[in-house]
């Protein structure tokens, strides 16, 4: 069972949601163990929606980490949803995010820790700020799995600059140029490949009268939309990278630009790995990840 942290903007962008009911459901099945979730929005909605999952799916003690300091993100709706249901978080006395990441990586064993970083770069970045908690990084984690970049042409743009990466371009260029643990990028093409099934959101979740995935989809989403399985990726990866869902390009060396371009350049021993979805495996990702997002929570 891989000893897993969550780090997310959630309610930018309704992927978020989905990636923390996979990972919920991979918890179910031993795969992972959500040590935290630390949000990158600065948002008390963002905590109360994260609460308000983790208590859907049983597990209302799951730490959760705010930040407190930039630029508010701007109204999300589907956030509201949390209204709906359960939850007892306070964000006001939430713990910061990058104190929650140390006292999490400082009570786990050497070498278990995996992050999943699927929002923005600050909370990482900032931990690397004390050489101490660099250490703690080095010593801790395993593996860190990020959506973020763009590693192929996408759209016939071959210079394409990826959202998480433009919204804090210095945090991604100290993230990139300063981690001390293998890194594995997630494009934002291989997402972009990876579309949810609108017909999984209308039945997959009836086994209970209001499940808050598919409300916040459908708040979230247009009528008839499949949205782009961006987060859901990196998560997945991150809890079973030993289960061939993904290809991976060979080691490198990933450079953000000053416009927020991600440039992979191979290098025997590197630190950067980038997934590769090709056709044999897009079907079997796909189905994984609509089944384990629309598993019903462990009684």
């Amino acid at each position: 069972m891989t000893p897993l942290i969550f780090d997310t903007d959630m309610g930018n962008d309704v992927d978020d949601a989905l990636a923390l009911a996979v990972l919920h459901s991979l918890q179910s099945r031993g795969a992972c163990k959500l040590l935290a979730v630390t949000l990158t929005r600065v948002d008390p909605w963002s905590a109360r929606f994260t609460d308000a999952v983790n208590t859907f799916y049983g597990r209302p003690e799951t730490p959760i980490g705010v930040k407190r300091d930039g630029k508010p993100g701007d109204p999300s709706a589907y956030l509201k949803v949390a209204e709906k249901f359960p939850h007892r978080i306070n964000p006001d006395r939430a713990p910061d995010a990058v104190e929650l990441l140390r006292k999490t990586l400082q009570s786990q064993p050497d070498g278990s820790v995996a992050i999943a970083q699927v929002g923005f770069f600050s909370n990482l970045a900032r931990l690397l700020d004390d050489p101490k908690d660099r250490e703690l990084v080095q010593r801790k984690v395993k593996l860190l799995s990020i959506m973020a970049g763009a590693f192929a042409t996408v759209d016939s743009n071959n210079h394409f600059c990826e959202y998480n990466v433009t919204q804090d371009i210095p945090a991604a260029q100290k993230l990139a140029q300063g981690w001390p643990t293998p890194i594995v990028w997630g494009g934002f093409e291989i997402g972009y490949a990876l579309r949810y099934p609108v017909k999984s959101i209308e039945q997959d979740f009836s086994y209970v009268p209001a499940h808050p995935i598919p409300l916040a989809y459908k708040v979230y989403c247009q009528p008839g939309e499949e949205r782009p399985c961006w987060d859901l990726a990196s998560c997945l990866y991150a809890a079973q990278p030993d289960r061939d869902y993904f290809a991976l390009s060979p080691p490198g060396q990933v450079t953000v630009e000053g416009d927020g371009f991600t440039r992979f350049t191979p290098k025997n021993g590197g630190r950067d790995r980038f997934l590769i979805l090709d056709p044999v495996r897009k079907a079997r990702v796909l189905e994984a990840l609509v089944q384990l997002t629309s598993q019903p929570p462990q009684k």
